[in-house]
This record gives C-alpha cells, sequence and structure tokens, in this order.
C-alpha cells in the first residue's frame, strides 16, 4: 500500500471509509426521509424539494418498468444539466437499470454507436437533442425516446439570463415513438421493488483509446457510492452546503461531484444548464454557494468578468478541479479575491472520478494531489512495470473501490487494462507522472493517444473513424497542436482522393465535420498532405507528425 503522502493526510479524516451496502439510488431515498422539505436543486430560480424530487423519481422508474425495463438493461440519458437529467438519471437506477450517460455535443453517427454497443431500447432526452437521435427510431434498436423540455420546470419569475434551451416552450410530440415527459410521469405507474445492491451494474460512462470507437466503462453501484461518499468527506458536506454545478453531468467529475455527492448529503444543488460567468456569479450571492467544482477554463473565464468584484464571493468555503493544470497567475488572482487555494485533482471515466485530490490544507500547485481513502497508487515502469520510486517517471497504476470492473463486452481491453502488483489487480490508466517525497502525484504526459483540449477528452481514433466517412477523405490522421486558450485543440492531417484533390476545400471538411460529431471534436486545423508518413510495417506515425507540429508551433 502506499503510504508516503500519510504525512500531509487531512488531520481530522479517517484513511479508510466502510461504504454503504446500498444502491446509490438508495442516498435520495435516505435523503428525502430526513430532509424532506429542505431544497435539492435550484434551476434558475426554481426550487425543488428533496421529497419532491423522489416522488417524480419513483413516478418516472414505473413508467419505464411499465414498457419493459428490466434489471440491468441500459437507459440513454442525453441531456444537458438540468433537473430533468437528475430525476432521469436517479429513476433508471430506482429502476433497477442502468443509466448510459451520453454527451450532448454528440450527433447521429455517434449515437448509433452508443445504441448499438448498449443495445438500449429506450432514451431520455432533453427537447433540443431529440432531433439528433429520433431519426434513429426507425434504424435501430431503439424503440421509445421520452423528451424533456426543461423550460417546464421553471416554476418562478426569474432576472437571470437563461439560455435558449432553457427558455424554449415544449413542443408538441409528433414523431412516433416519443413521449413527452410529463406524459411519463403522470401515467400513474408505480415501480416495483428495488433489488440493487452495491455488486450491480449501475452506470458506464463511455471511454476510448487507441483502439477505436468508445466502449463503456462498467461500474457497480459500489464504486460510484465510493467517489460520492470519499468527496462528502473529503469537502466536510452537510446538508447545508450548496454546489454550483456547471460541469455536464454526462462527465463523471460533475456527475459526482455536483450531483451525487450533494444527494448523499443532502445539500442543495445550484443547477446550470450552460455556462455563463454573470449568471454564475450571480447564482453564487443569490444562494450563498459554500462549493464549485469545475474546470480550469471556466476559472479563467470566471476571473476574467470585468465585473467581478461587485458580486459577493464570500460564501464560497471550496473551489477546485482538474482537466488541466491551473496557471498560477489565475490561481494567485483567485485566491486574492476569495482567499482560497484551487485545489486541484485527477480521475479518470474508469475511476468513476476522482483517485488523487490534493489534501485542502496543503495543496500543491499544478499537481494531481494525493491518493485518496483507499486507493493505492504506484508508478510502474511502462515496459518491465517494476515499481519506480520518487522522482522517477513511469505510468500511474491504481486500485481503490471506485475503479471500473472492465469495459462493456470487451474482455480483452478488459484484461489489457489491469497488471497485478503485490497480489492485488491494479487499474493502468496510461497516464505517466512521478509523485515527490511527500506523496503528492505530478503529471509528464500521456501514454494514451488522447486531445485534452479546454478539459473535454478528444480520441483522435474516434475522429478518424468519423472521418473516414466522408467521399473526399483517402487517409487522415488527427494530432493536438498547441492552443493559447485550450491548451492543446484538433488537427487533422488530410490526403484527399485523386478525384476530390483539387475541388475540397478545407471549409468543406469543417462544415461536413460539424454536421457529423460534437463541435469539441471538429478539427481547428486542417492541413492537405500528399502523403502521412508511416513505419516499415505500415503503421500510421502519429507521434511523428504530432511532434513535428509542436515543434514548429513553438
Amino acid at each position: 500500500m502506499f503510504t508516503r503522502h500519510y504525512g500531509v493526510w487531512p488531520k481530522d479524516l479517517p484513511k479508510t471509509l466502510t461504504l454503504p451496502k446500498t444502491s446509490v439510488f438508495t442516498n435520495l431515498a435516505i435523503s428525502a426521509q430526513r430532509y424532506p422539505d429542505h431544497t435539492a436543486i435550484v434551476f434558475y430560480d426554481s426550487k425543488i424539494r428533496y421529497s419532491d424530487l423522489l416522488s417524480e423519481v419513483e413516478a418516472l422508474a414505473g413508467y419505464l418498468q411499465a414498457q419493459g425495463v428490466q434489471k440491468g438493461d441500459r437507459v440513454l440519458l442525453y441531456m444537458q444539466n438540468s433537473p430533468q437529467y437528475v430525476i432521469g438519471y436517479y429513476a433508471i437506477l430506482r429502476a433497477d437499470a442502468v443509466v448510459i450517460p451520453v454527451n450532448p455535443m454528440n450527433r447521429s453517427a455517434e449515437l448509433e454507436h452508443y445504441i448499438a454497443d448498449t443495445g438500449a431500447r429506450i432514451g431520455l432526452a432533453g427537447q433540443e437533442l431529440a432531433g439528433f437521435i429520433t431519426p434513429l427510431l426507425a434504424t435501430t434498436d431503439l424503440q421509445q425516446l421520452v423528451v424533456a423540455a426543461y423550460n417546464t420546470y421553471l416554476k418562478v419569475p426569474t432576472d437571470l439570463d437563461l439560455p435558449a434551451e432553457v427558455a424554449a416552450p415544449a413542443q408538441p410530440m409528433t414523431v412516433p415513438g416519443c413521449v413527452a415527459w410529463e406524459d411519463a410521469l403522470n401515467a400513474g405507474h408505480t415501480p416495483g421493488e428495488h433489488t440493487a445492491g452495491p455488486d450491480d451494474l449501475a452506470v458506464f460512462p463511455y471511454s476510448s483509446g487507441t483502439t477505436g470507437a468508445p466502449k463503456g466503462c462498467m461500474h457497480v453501484h459500489r464504486g460510484v457510492m465510493a467517489t460520492a461518499v470519499h468527496r462528502a468527506f473529503w469537502n466536510l458536506s452537510t446538508a447545508n452546503t450548496v454546489q454550483l454545478a456547471t460541469l455536464p453531468f454526462f462527465h463523471v467529475t460533475g456527475m459526482q461531484g455536483s450531483m451525487n455527492s450533494p444527494i448523499y448529503s443532502g445539500s442543495t444543488s445550484v443547477i446550470m444548464t450552460r455556462w455563463n460567468r454573470t449568471t454564475a456569479a450571480q447564482l453564487i450571492e443569490r444562494y450563498r454557494v459554500s462549493g464549485w467544482t469545475n474546470i480550469v477554463t471556466m476559472a479563467v473565464d470566471f476571473l476574467s468578468n470585468p465585473d467581478i468584484g461587485q458580486y459577493d464571493l464570500s460564501s464560497l468555503t471550496t473551489i477546485g478541479g482538474g482537466g488541466a493544470a491551473m496557471p498560477k497567475t489565475i490561481a494567485e488572482k483567485l485566491h486574492a479575491m476569495t482567499g482560497l487555494d484551487y485545489i486541484e485533482g485527477y480521475g479518470l471515466s474508469e475511476t468513476m472520478a476522482a483517485t488523487h485530490i490534493n489534501p485542502p490544507n496543503h495543496p500543491k500547485a499544478q499537481c494531481l494531489g494525493i491518493p485518496v481513502f483507499d486507493v493505492d497508487s504506484r508508478i510502474v515502469d511502462l515496459e518491465t512495470l517494476e515499481e519506480k520510486g520518487v522522482g522517477e517517471v513511469g505510468e500511474i497504476v491504481s486500485r481503490g473501490p471506485q475503479v471500473t470492473v472492465g469495459y462493456w463486452n470487451r474482455p480483452a481491453e478488459t484484461d489489457a487494462a489491469f497488471i497485478e502488483l503485490d497480489g492485488e489487480r491494479f487499474f493502468r490508466t496510461g497516464d505517466l507522472a512521478y509523485y515527490d517525497e511527500d506523496g503528492y502525484f505530478f503529471m509528464v504526459d500521456r501514454v494514451k493517444r488522447m486531445i485534452n483540449a479546454s478539459g473535454f477528452k478528444v480520441w483522435p481514433s474516434e475522429v478518424e473513424s468519423l472521418m473516414y466517412r466522408h467521399p473526399a477523405i483517402h487517409e487522415c490522421c488527427i494530432i493536438s497542436s498547441p492552443h493559447p486558450k485550450r491548451g492543446e485543440t484538433v488537427k487533422a492531417c488530410i490526403v484527399l482522393t485523386p478525384e476530390a484533390d483539387s475541388t475540397t476545400t478545407v471549409e468543406d471538411i469543417v462544415a461536413w465535420c460539424k454536421e457529423e460529431m460534437a463541435a469539441y471534436k471538429v478539427p481547428e486545423i486542417i492541413e492537405f498532405v500528399t502523403e502521412l508518413p508511416k513505419s516499415p510495417t505500415g503503421k500510421l506515425m502519429w507521434k511523428a507528425l504530432q511532434d513535428q507540429e509542436w515543434k514548429k508551433q513553438s
């Protein structure tokens, strides 16, 4: 067990936690019983009590079961942050089913993969996204879509700037197989006994790597419970804590830090559907927000607001996140304004958010943090898998209650993702790092071929497979390029077909990509080349191209 960090461990916290032997849904049932009249959600000034939240979860769970959803079935959740997202998430768990959180930036081609891979026959979608998935009701195994208009949860007037999709009124359901959210809730169905336990499947956040299409990280209730409970204890959360929810709930950091952990504590989540720095400041002041988990680019934008000084931010007691290292100048500005250190952490879709967090009283800048409760992390040699010592660079491998049990329908990839060390099973993160004398971990590079653009993870092989659908593309290689604001951005090196060579433009490719994939995956830079470098065995030498790009830009 790695214990070097025990010297800086928060003095008021135990080093191990016994997790509840219940499902994640049970956290909501317990909080609703303890705090029935307490506000669970604030949504642009409209409030939902815990008792009402549970009531709507029960109604939707009953509807799902009436449509044939059984234990272990996968249900798509394709929405932006909203009360309906929370209700949908917990209703799926209440029905003993598995949540498939889908990035709302994904489009039809990507959705096709999720449906085929999971076998999902029913989904929950935001009204503004329905048009991307309804065509698949006729061409895939998806049979029904429950469509939610976020506007219906605005119960009181507000002076806040509403995103367009929140302001939009509900539209009538005209597509066969589509059901309005309110009709599903008002159908009068009661769910059967809740039987899911700690070892049953709960959530499949999707991740990817160098081998193609995204893959589902199977998490059981015990694993989702772990980081929800860990976070509550690490931040000393109570029912009086108020969390600003700006990170997307489909992503494990937002899912755990701003939804599941607050529900475990019985505290309040102030939900934003889209990021707006002025609205965020207004909500912090108006609802005395105490905690805010974000990504660095949000913090940078928030502090860049020329009017930020006019808002009362004194209620904040914790602010932090990850996705990229926090620049020193921004951290200093944050500290000067709030007196708070930005607490950085580290985790993956495969670990259901954090395995490492900086201790609140002893954070280090641009640092992943220390292993949290019951997490054993080591640094090993990439080739020999021998354990490394202080200051030596190698791959992070971790074990703990939050680590995925494997990849859905991918036994070979599951086997390759784990190693045995000291008789225990450790997950290979694919990230290069080192630890210092005090046991703090520092990121160096990524083993996996991944682009991190403002915290959004872009998997080159997935983008390449989508781009090969374009009839003018003969060969394609996706690499990263340095970017002053995003850290890095997506670049496509393309060999056109002979027929398209003289007629296809960069603008043609970009416009096509915007129609076919999520906006953050669309290549910002496109370069037409006559050939791509390959090894003697014909393998694409992407790293040579990427190294050349970074050297050229620097």
